[in-house]
């Protein structure tokens, strides 16, 4: 008999990192898209990869997007963890040699109305020939550069989230947090968000955190919980909260007697 419990599991993408799925609630909501923020070294290329590795490992068909880094670099990260990148597809749409080129540069266009349609056009050509079940986009600095605006920038997004949310796509948006006008409409569009920290302290070891900023219709773990990245991948310690390990001490009856 499958039980309510069982069908709630059923509909989550676990992200392969037991601490973070319980965090929360078992993982993320299939067919939404989530917002993954922190500066550059969070960790959120690590995260993302987990992710796409457990979908791989399901026997999903999973897509990484990246617009920032090579292939050959999130290969050389991967190895780096002692990872094997099969089954997941890989697309660098980042810039190109031939982009050097005087010849490729605008004159009467500006790079957004052009780059950005080129790229979104590719993009969604890519999705709709693998039809992924889990995709990853690194990142949307890029992205916010390309439109040129954050009125289009968010009309890209929301277009998007309703293109690949109608082909039961989980997605992770990455966001490195460095664009000086950056605002929060991701955010709002998001069906979650996830913060991780990464603090230097002038004495002592180096500390990492995460935080769940929101998660739509989720009763998740509040709070900072810490985190660290290790050869293998992240490991999330899931903040502790008392009253979740209270015990329950039988009274003991109270003898008296002389002595």
């Amino acid at each position: 008999m499958i039980t309510h419990a069982d069908t709630a599991a059923m509909s989550k993408a676990q992200t392969g990192i037991r601490g973070l799925d319980d965090v929360l609630s078992g993982g993320l909501t299939r067919s939404r898209l989530y917002l993954l923020e922190g500066l550059a070294g969070a960790g959120k290329t690590t995260l993302a990869m987990q992710f796409l590795i457990e979908g791989a490992r399901r026997g999903e068909r999973v897509l990484y997007v990246t617009l920032s880094e090579s292939e050959e670099e999130i290969r050389a990260v991967a190895a780096s963890h002692g990872w094997t990148l099969d089954g997941i597809t890989i697309r660098d749409f980042g810039p190109s040699e031939e982009n050097l080129r005087p010849d490729e540069q605008y004159t009467m266009f500006h790079p957004s109305e052009v780059e950005l349609g080129e790229t979104m056009k590719a993009i969604l050509a890519d999705v709709e020939q693998l039809r992924p079940r889990r995709a990853v986009f690194d990142s949307l600095s890029e992205l916010r550069l390309l439109a040129g605006n954050s009125l289009k920038f968010r009309r890209q997004i929301l277009a998007l989230k309703q293109y690949l949310n109608g082909r039961d796509c989980t997605v992770l948006l990455l966001d490195d947090m460095v664009t000086p006008d950056r605002d929060h409409q991701v955010s709002s569009i998001a069906h979650g968000v996830v913060n991780l920290e990464q603090m230097n302290p002038e004495y002592g070891a180096e500390r990492r955190r995460l935080r769940v900023i929101k998660y739509r219709g989720v009763q998740f773990r509040g709070g900072y919980h810490d985190f660290c990245i290790r050869p293998g991948g992240l490991h999330v310690f899931s903040r502790l909260v008392a009253a979740e390990h209270r015990e329950k001490v039988p009274q003991q009856r109270l003898v008296s007697g002389i002595a």
